[in-house]
C-alpha cells in the first residue's frame, strides 16, 4: 500500500517531475509504472486458472530499483531459460466466479543506450560469442530467414552496398535499417499488421513495430548478425505523467567483440529527424518487459506465445481472451538507497 500511496502522490506532483524529466531526458529517466492486469470473471468452477504477467527487468539500458506484485491470486516470480524472461505467475485449481485481479508496481531506471558502431572490431565471432548468440540467429515461427520475397530483398540491399562493404556486418545491418525505414510505412489499417510476420512485411510493406523489425531481423540473421527482439512499453518523453495505450517494441544487433548495437526502425520512420539516432542510439523513452519470439513460459499449456508483452492466461490449459490491462506512470526521483 505504501508504493501505491506513492505512485498517486507523484501523479500530484506534476510541475515538479516535469522540471525533472525535462532536465534528465536526454541520457536517464527515472519512472514508476503501475501495470493492471484484470482477468474475468471466468466461470465458477472451472479450472485450473493460470495467469502470467511479464516484469520487467534488468538490462543494458534498465535497472529496476522496486519491484512489487499484488494480487488475491497465489503466485510468484519465475523465470523462463530460453532468454531469461521474469514474469509473475499466479494459480488457482479453479475459479471461484469473481474478478482476478494483478498489479506490478515498479520503479525503473532507464538509460539512453549508445552502441559500439564507430568502433572497429573483428568480422568474425569468438567459439563464446558464437555459443551465446545461437538463440538469436535462427528463424521464428514468423521471421524465417529464406523465402523468395526475402531473398529479392537481401539481393537488392546487398547488390546496392556492393561486395566490398557487404564484408562489414555494422554496414550491412546499416543498408538493412535504411531499406526498412524507407521501405515500410508506420500505419495501422485493415488486419493482418502487428503479427510481426517478415513475409507480410515484404508484402504489405506497411505495418506496425513488430512488422518492420521482423523484416530487420529476418535480414541480419540471414547474414549472421545476431538480431534480438524486445518488448515493452513506450513512456511518453513530453508528458511527466499518465496513460500509455500499446506496447512498443525494437531490436538489438550484435557486432563481435564490440556489443549489442540498438536500433528502433519503426521510430525512425515515424520520426525522420530522429533517424541517425535511432541506428545505435535509444533514448531513455521506454520500459523493457521481455526479449524473443515463440515464448514458452514454465506452466503455460498452449501455443508458444509471439511475443509477451500483455498478460496472458489459460483456463483449463487453453488460452482466453476474458483480460483487460492498464498502465500508468509517473516520473519520479530514484530512492535514496540507490542513487
Amino acid at each position: 500500500m505504501q508504493k501505491a500511496a506513492a505512485f498517486l502522490s507523484a501523479l500530484a506532483v506534476l510541475p515538479l517531475a516535469a522540471s525533472a524529466a525535462t532536465s534528465a531526458a536526454s541520457t536517464e529517466r527515472v519512472f514508476t509504472i503501475r501495470y493492471t492486469a484484470t482477468v474475468g470473471p471466468l466461470p465458477a468452477g472451472q479450472g485450473p486458472v493460470d495467469v502470467f504477467v511479464p516484469l520487467p527487468e534488468k538490462s543494458d539500458g534498465q535497472d529496476v530499483l522496486s519491484l512489487e506484485v499484488k494480487s488475491g491470486l497465489a503466485g510468484a516470480q519465475e523465470t523462463e531459460t530460453r532468454f531469461g524472461n521474469t514474469f509473475w505467475h499466479g494459480h488457482a485449481k479453479v475459479s471461484d466466479g469473481k474478478p482476478i485481479e494483478v498489479t506490478v508496481l515498479a520503479t525503473v531506471r532507464r538509460r539512453a543506450l549508445h552502441g559500439p558502431i564507430d568502433q572497429a572490431g573483428p568480422q568474425s565471432y569468438s567459439a563464446d560469442e558464437d555459443s551465446k548468440f545461437a538463440k538469436f540467429l535462427g528463424p521464428d515461427r514468423l521471421v524465417p530467414l529464406k523465402g523468395a520475397p526475402i531473398e529479392a530483398i537481401d539481393n537488392e540491399i546487398i547488390e546496392k552496398l556492393g561486395p566490398e562493404k557487404a564484408k562489414d556486418q555494422a554496414l550491412v545491418a546499416r543498408a538493412i535499417y535504411d531499406y526498412v525505414v524507407d521501405h515500410m510505412e508506420y500505419k495501422k489499417v485493415g488486419t493482418g499488421w502487428g503479427n510481426g510476420d517478415t513475409f507480410w512485411a515484404c508484402s504489405a510493406k506497411y505495418g506496425n513495430c513488430t512488422d518492420f523489425h521482423a523484416l530487420f531481423l529476418s535480414l541480419a540473421r540471414r547474414h549472421g548478425i545476431p538480431s534480438k527482439f524486445e518488448m515493452g512499453f513506450p513512456i511518453p518523453s513530453d508528458k511527466p505523467a499518465g496513460k500509455v495505450s500499446g506496447y512498443h517494441c525494437w531490436v538489438e544487433f550484435y557486432l563481435p567483440g564490440r556489443g549489442w548495437v540498438p536500433v528502433d526502425a519503426s521510430e525512425a520512420q515515424k520520426h525522420p529527424e530522429q533517424r541517425a539516432l535511432l541506428f545505435g542510439g535509444q533514448p531513455p523513452d521506454r520500459v523493457q518487459l521481455s526479449i524473443g519470439r515463440d515464448l514458452v513460459l514454465p506452466g503455460m499449456k498452449g501455443e508458444p506465445l509471439n511475443y509477451f508483452v500483455y498478460p496472458y492466461v489459460e483456463l483449463a490449459g487453453a488460452a482466453t481472451k476474458t483480460v483487460t490491462w492498464t498502465l500508468d506512470y509517473a516520473d519520479s526521483a530514484p530512492p535514496a538507497a540507490v542513487q
